[in-house]
C-alpha cells in the first residue's frame, strides 16, 4: 500500500487547529500518514440457483466438454483438432491448412467480432455472463471453494477466524483441488499444439520438453491466479471490453434493470405488512443482490460498467419475490426505453429488429457466408513458386536459355496424390520437369524444374523478364475422379 508522510508544520496554523493537530513538543514536527491507494476488499460471492443459474452451468459444463473433449477426439487415424507447428501443418476435423492459409484465422476472428457486436447490440454482455472462460472458470473455482469452505457467510468467518487445524485443512483442500484443475487446463492447452496421447505419458513421466512444460505451466498459473485470486479484477480493469462495451449499448438493448418505480422506497418489513399502506416499494433492502453479484455492484444503482450480465441478482431477487408473494421481475431483463415508457416484454422484443442490429446482422451473414464458399471451393492442394536466386538464367546446349524454379506441391488431403507439372507463355518452350510425382498425405514435397527456349524465340522476345504460367494437374485416383488443375505465375528471364 502506497503512503505518502505529510509535515503538518509545514501547514498553517488555522489548518492545524483546525484538523486537532499539535506538535507533541517545540521543535518536533508530527508526521501524518495518509494512504493513496484503498486495499482492494475481496467479495465473497453467495451461491444462487434459478433459471438463469442453471443455462449459466449448460454454458460451463457445453465449453469445457469441448475444451478439455476435443484433443481426445480421433479423426482419420490423427487427433481431430491439432496445431503442429513442427511441421507447420493445422489439423481441423477433415481440414487440412498451411500457413498460406492464415486468411481463414482472419475470417474466424472478423466472425467472432461481428457476432460479438451483435449479441451485446441485443443483449448486453452476453458473453461475458455465460461462456467467457474467465466468467466459465470462476464458477467452476467458486463450486470447488463452496465445497470445502462453505457458503458466503462461512468463508468469512474462516478467514476471519485464526489459523486453526480445520482452517488449514480447509484452505489447503481448496489449493489442491484448484491447481489439479489449473494444470490439468495447461496440459489441454498445449494437447492442442502437441498430440495429447504422446504428451499425458511425458508429463506423467516428467519428460516434458521445455516449451511444453513453459506453455503447461503459464497456462495453469494463469487459471489458478485469474480465476482463484482476481476474478472480478479481471473484468473490471484489465479486460478493455467493459470500456467500449457503451458503444455498442443503446437503449433498445436488453440489459439487466432494476425497476425503481415499482421498488422504491426500499425497507424490511413483515410479510403480512400491506408494502402500499406503509409507504414502500416491492424491494425489502435485503441486500442478496448485492452478496451474489461476482463483481460487487448493487445493480438498484443502476447499470454500471462492472456488470458482467451474469444475472445471479435477478434469479436471487425472483427468489425473494416468491417467498414475499410479490411479482417476479423486481430485477429483469428490459430496456432503458422500455422501463421508462412501460412497455411490455413484447414491445421491448420488437425493438430488436432496429437497424444497428440488422446491419450487424447482414456483415456476419456476408462473412460467413463468404467464408464457407471459400472453404467448400478450396483447392485441394497449394503451389508455391520460387525462383532459383543463384542464377536467374544461363545459356545452355544449342543456344537456350534456360531458368530453374522450385516449386513447393503442398497436399492438402490425407491421401496420397498424383500430380503433372506443364508450363506455357513463351512458344516453344521446353518443360523439364518429373512427369508424374507423388505427395504423401498431408504432406510437401519441393520439385526442381528448369525451362528452356529456343534461342530463335529468346530472340524475338527480347531481353527482361516476360510472363508464363505453370499448370500443376492433379491427377484423378480411385476415390477422386475429378481432375484437379491450380496455375501460379511466374517469369521468364531473357539475359541481354
Amino acid at each position: 500500500m502506497s503512503q505518502v508522510r505529510v509535515d503538518l508544520e509545514d501547514r498553517p496554523a488555522a489548518a492545524r487547529a483546525a484538523s486537532g493537530a499539535e506538535p507533541a513538543k517545540a521543535g518536533a514536527a508530527p508526521e501524518a500518514v495518509v494512504s493513496l491507494y484503498a486495499k482492494q476488499k475481496k467479495i465473497y460471492a453467495r451461491s444462487v440457483s434459478g433459471w438463469f443459474n442453471g443455462w449459466r452451468w449448460a454454458l460451463v459444463w457445453a465449453t469445457q466438454l469441448v475444451f478439455y473433449g476435443l484433443p481426445w477426439l480421433d479423426w482419420n487415424s490423427r487427433q481431430a483438432v491439432l496445431f503442429d507447428l513442427g511441421t507447420r501443418r493445422f489439423y481441423i476435423f477433415g481440414l487440412v491448412l498451411y500457413p498460406q492459409d492464415l486468411i481463414y484465422l482472419s475470417a474466424l476472428l472478423m466472425i467472432s467480432a461481428y457476432a460479438l457486436f451483435l449479441f451485446t447490440a441485443v443483449a448486453g454482455r452476453l458473453w461475458c455472463g455465460y461462456a467467457c472462460p474467465q466468467t466459465v472458470y470462476t464458477e467452476i473455482f467458486m463450486w470447488v471453494e463452496r465445497r470445502f469452505e462453505g457458503d458466503r457467510n462461512a468463508r468469512m468467518r474462516l478467514d476471519a477466524g485464526p489459523w486453526t487445524f480445520e482452517r488449514v485443512w480447509r484452505k489447503g483442500a481448496t489449493q489442491f483441488v484448484w491447481i489439479a484443475i489449473a494444470l490439468w487446463t495447461g496440459l489441454s492447452f498445449v494437447g492442442y499444439f502437441t498430440p495429447i496421447r504422446e504428451l499425458l505419458p511425458s508429463a506423467m513421466a516428467m519428460s516434458l520438453g521445455p516449451w511444453e512444460t513453459f506453455w503447461v505451466l503459464f497456462y495453469g498459473f494463469a487459471t489458478w491466479g485469474n480465476a482463484g485470486y482476481m476474478r472480478e479484477q479481471v473484468c473490471k480493469y484489465m479486460c478493455p471490453y467493459a470500456r467500449f462495451q457503451s458503444a455498442m449499448f443503446d437503449k433498445d438493448t436488453l440489459i439487466i434493470s432494476y425497476d425503481a418505480e415499482r421498488g422504491d422506497p426500499r425497507g424490511t418489513r413483515s410479510r403480512k405488512i400491506d408494502a402500499r399502506s406503509q409507504g414502500l416499494g416491492d424491494c425489502i433492502d435485503c441486500g442478496l443482490c448485492v452478496q451474489v453479484c461476482p463483481t460487487g455492484i448493487d445493480i438498484r444503482n443502476g447499470l454500471q460498467y462492472e456488470c458482467i450480465g451474469c444475472t445471479a441478482c435477478i434469479d436471487v431477487c425472483n427468489g425473494v419475490m416468491d417467498k414475499m408473494k410479490y411479482p417476479r421481475g423486481l430485477i429483469r431483463y428490459a430496456t432503458e426505453n422500455g422501463m421508462a415508457q412501460h412497455q411490455t416484454r413484447g414491445q421491448m422484443l420488437q425493438r430488436v429488429l432496429r437497424p444497428r442490429v440488422l446491419v450487424y446482422t447482414a456483415i456476419l451473414i456476408i462473412i460467413v457466408g463468404a467464408f464457407a464458399a471459400s472453404l467448400a471451393m478450396r483447392s485441394p492442394f497449394r503451389v508455391d513458386v520460387v525462383r532459383d536466386r543463384a542464377s536467374l538464367a544461363r545459356i545452355v546446349d544449342e543456344g537456350y536459355i534456360e531458368n530453374l524454379y522450385r516449386l513447393q506441391v503442398m497436399n492438402a488431403t490425407e491421401s496420397t496424390q498424383r500430380y503433372r507439372i506443364s508450363a506455357d507463355g513463351l512458344t516453344p518452350m521446353v518443360v523439364d520437369a518429373p512427369k508424374d510425382f507423388e505427395v504423401e498425405p498431408a504432406d510437401a514435397r519441393w520439385v526442381t524444374i528448369a525451362l528452356r527456349v529456343p534461342p530463335d524465340t529468346a530472340s524475338q522476345a527480347g531481353p527482361g523478364a516476360h510472363a508464363i504460367q505453370f499448370h500443376i494437374e492433379r491427377l484423378p485416383d480411385a476415390n477422386d475422379a475429378t481432375p484437379v488443375v491450380a496455375s501460379e505465375k511466374s517469369t521468364f528471364v531473357v539475359p541481354r
